[in-house]
């Protein structure tokens, strides 16, 4: 999992999160106002739509949240060496990590073993094996396939560490669902009680302010630039796989790998999963679409009010 799956996700979706009903609402007095911020968010082209009576109240709010994803990306990037994702990559082990990292681990395992290791946190070294222009060798791939295996991350409260030597982790499939998690929990910790939080997954804190559902674009994974459907989201998340993200620069198929084979995965052409909580479709939606139909029922009867639409190469849907 990469962050341009995102980007290209959230560019191609950019400005789909409509609330039914809120043009109308915009230039009613005395009723709650749309205050916006748009930006990037762990390699994620991002937004935030927050509704409030006092914008100057909303405008506040979401500078506090930009500090605190600006501390979040301090945890969890790939790309900032002083990381402690980056950190725990280069040295193998992480002294004293945050509470935010312990819980995406935790997270993480958890799973990956209802997933049956479908979904696996320590990808990293196959998508590196992958990052070339030329496509690596086979005997390659079945030399870096030990070193993806989450039974041997452990994560404790003062210490997470990797069992093997050169192994390595990306969170890109479930950070970026965490942060979207935290911003809206604060947002309604604060005391609003509307909001559209798209920080490369989507979280809708309640629901519109004219108490209608926040209808979310679905892009068709055969046409990407078009949208194919709308789902309609309140107090609930939404997260979306599909290979069609990002083909891989030696173009021997797409971004989102199998870490049982080392193969692309592409059984379905698009995952959505809809759940209580951002983390949770994001992960979820990603261990689908590896582990294919047939474990998708089995997949979301792990998390209470969790659902998903799944599309098929030949362009057919199934709701899970």
């Amino acid at each position: 999992m990469t962050p341009s799956r995102r980007r290209t996700l959230r560019i191609l979706a950019a400005g789909l999160a409509v609330p039914l009903g809120v043009l109308g609402l915009q230039s009613t007095q005395g009723l709650p106002r749309p205050v916006r911020w748009h930006g990037e968010a762990l390699g994620a082209v991002s937004a935030m739509t927050l509704w409030s009576v006092d914008p100057a109240r909303a405008s506040r709010a979401l500078r506090r949240m930009q500090s605190e994803i600006a501390r979040m990306e301090a945890i969890f990037s790939l790309f900032r060496p002083a990381s402690e994702l980056s950190r725990l990559n280069r040295e193998g082990r992480l002294e004293r990590p945050s509470r935010d990292m312990v819980e995406v681990l935790d997270l993480s395992r958890r799973i990956a073993e209802v997933s049956r290791g479908a979904f696996d946190p320590t990808i990293q070294p196959l998508w590196a094996l992958h990052a070339g222009s030329r496509a690596p060798d086979p005997g390659l791939v079945a030399r870096v396939l030990p070193l993806v295996d989450y039974t041997c991350l452990t994560a404790r409260r003062n210490v997470i560490q990797f069992g093997r030597p050169n192994m390595a982790a990306s969170l890109n499939g479930i950070a970026q669902g965490y942060v979207t998690d935290r911003i809206t929990e604060l947002l309604g910790n604060e005391g609003f009680e509307s909001a559209v939080i798209e920080l490369g997954e989507t979280r809708v804190l309640g629901q519109a302010p004219d108490g209608q559902p926040v209808s979310i674009g679905l892009v068709n994974p055969n046409a990407p630039a078009r949208i194919s459907s709308q789902v309609a989201l309140a107090n609930a998340a939404l997260s979306v796989s599909g290979g069609y993200g990002q083909i891989l620069p030696d173009g021997t198929g797409n971004h989102i790998f199998d870490p049982r084979s080392g193969l692309s995965a592409g059984s379905l052409s698009q995952v959505a999963v809809v759940a209580p909580k951002s983390a949770l479709a994001d992960a979820l939606s990603t261990a689908i679409c590896v582990a294919g139909e047939g474990a998708a029922q089995a997949i979301l009867s792990t998390v209470p009010a969790a659902r998903a639409i799944l599309t098929r190469p030949d362009g057919t849907r199934l709701e899970v």
